[in-house]
């Protein structure tokens, strides 16, 4: 009780920004239609929740299974499978808003209100509440990476002889989640920054991080190997060449897409943080000096991933920046504190505070409540909502089938096959409907497949078109329905096959 007394308002502060962060994180959640690539995890966990010997059924496409596995543990609690999905980045963003609280905490030498602004920061960031709320891997790879990064400052800093393994367990966790988070192995080095270089016992201590930084490492390998068990284990080296180019490769063009990269990142950047979020994280680098080692060790964490980023990436999305990008948060919250102490009157500091977070909280009403005009990264909008690997439409499509089949037998074609939404939401909320047989199709033929015309002889016979807008001329179809993807022109359709030409 002395202690609920004496931090009365620190617990106070910390219960708000936890409503905070699940009012944000829930709210209408389900209203974003699923993304392409969340119905493929979605679909990964309704099949390894069935079949355990599918559990590491993420291999086929080179994706670690991490996420499969959080999400299928969820699904025996949570009937849809959308939402399900969804509160495993619920889950893991909580994790990453608490990481970042102490992570705070012990960077700035246990100053509790950094910690509590690093949270309340994460907690309404816009870039973190868009991955905290769909069933994608980046609210998992941040969840660990900061957990990561806070364990290697306790082990670099206090060499207690546990945390090795509390340290090889997270790193572990991390890279059966994702390639990315190999990070917290590599930038192991950068906290020798926060290393006591004092003379007394020197080489010994350092002799000592050494042999703990190699057996966390040691740990975390061999938790990756578990993925050696899998015969597609080797595709993760495939996919990752997919979205980086080989050192190999990369040699002969090393700055050839370099600045058409940082151009994309810094925008996304901008358009993420917002102006005024970069102005005060610059602002952070001129407040309280004593701090430039935990300063400098953040911004390595934020950068250098950065600029690796841009010479090698071969495909680029904003949510490959997430993860680098919460290493801002902790050097934002230091500018607020510094704010803060800079003015007499608390008033005025906590003002500008309420107003910086009030600029976040503008953005996040539109990702809660108008994602399709929410002021974010345009190609988020594009692939999340307004073009064709959103899911606009999978709701009513799901319940029209429903309809369609309660009383007969019915056969569903869709375009496309793997990662193609149409055929995914068909798969994960019909699955086990009895009366639909369905099939994906890709790529289009210029003539019908001729199943489809003998099946529409026995039964109704429909099509689902998700990219190609204008069906093929010389297929015999009726449009049936069209929904709109967000506020673009893009429609996801459905149209029955009629037995024969009319």
């Amino acid at each position: 009780m002395e202690f609920i007394r004496s931090h009365k308002v620190e617990i106070l502060l910390g219960a708000v920004i936890i409503l905070v962060y699940f009012v944000t994180r829930v709210t209408n959640i389900l209203s974003l239609p699923i993304f392409t690539d969340e119905a493929i995890y979605v679909r990964w966990a309704q099949i390894a929740k069935q079949d355990a010997a599918w559990r590491f059924i993420s291999l086929t496409d080179g994706k670690q299974p991490m996420l499969t596995w959080v999400t299928m543990v969820i699904m025996h609690f949570v009937k849809d499978p959308l939402m399900a999905g969804r509160l495993s980045s619920v889950v893991a963003g909580f994790g990453s808003l608490i990481g970042m609280f102490f992570l705070g905490f012990e960077l700035f030498r246990k100053n509790k209100w950094i910690g509590i602004l690093s949270g309340a920061v994460y907690a309404v960031f816009p870039f973190a509440l868009v991955y905290d709320r769909m069933a994608l891997q980046e609210s998992l790879v941040c969840m660990f990476l900061i957990w990561g990064l806070y364990v290697s400052i306790i082990m670099t800093k206090q060499l207690k002889s546990y945390m090795p393994f509390v340290a090889g367990l997270i790193f572990g966790g991390g890279v059966l989640t994702k390639t990315t988070n190999f990070w917290n192995i590599y930038f192991f080095p950068f906290t020798l920054l926060l290393f006591n270089w004092e003379k007394n016992n020197r080489i010994k201590r350092l002799i000592r991080w050494v042999l703990f930084a190699a057996i966390a490492s040691i740990l975390a390998y061999g938790y990756y190997s578990v993925l050696r068990l899998s015969p597609y284990f080797g595709i993760i080296a495939e996919k990752n060449h997919t979205f980086y180019y080989p050192i190999r490769e990369w040699l002969q063009h090393p700055l050839r897409f370099f600045i058409g990269n940082m151009h994309g990142m810094l925008n996304w950047l901008r358009e993420y943080v917002g102006l005024i979020g970069l102005a005060v994280t610059a602002v952070s680098l001129f407040v309280l000096n004593k701090y430039w080692r935990e300063k400098l060790l953040l911004l390595l964490w934020f950068s250098v991933p950065f600029v690796i980023f841009a010479l090698i990436a071969k495909v680029l999305y904003p949510r490959y920046i997430l993860y680098m990008t919460i290493f801002l948060i902790p050097l934002i919250a230091l500018s607020l504190f510094g704010v803060l102490k800079q003015f007499n009157k608390k008033i005025i500091g906590i003002s500008l505070i309420i107003l910086f977070f009030a600029t976040y909280l503008y953005v996040d009403r539109f990702i809660i409540f108008d994602f399709a005009h929410a002021p974010i990264a345009t190609s988020d909008l594009n692939q999340y909502i307004n073009s064709w690997p959103a899911g606009g439409g999978v709701t009513e499509m799901v319940a029209f089938f429903k309809k369609e089949s309660a009383n007969q037998k019915i056969y569903v074609a869709s375009e496309g096959t793997f990662g193609s939404v149409p055929t995914l939401g068909v798969e994960i909320y019909l699955d086990n409907d009895k009366n639909i047989e369905k099939r994906g199709i890709y790529p289009l033929p210029q003539t019908i497949p001729q199943d489809l015309l003998e099946k529409a002889k026995t039964m109704p016979v429909f099509m689902v078109f998700e990219q190609t807008q204008t069906p093929p001329s010389g297929w015999p179809l009726k449009l049936i329905v069209k929904y709109q993807k967000g506020i673009g022109n893009i429609y996801m359709s459905i149209y029955q096959v009629l037995p024969k030409s009319p």
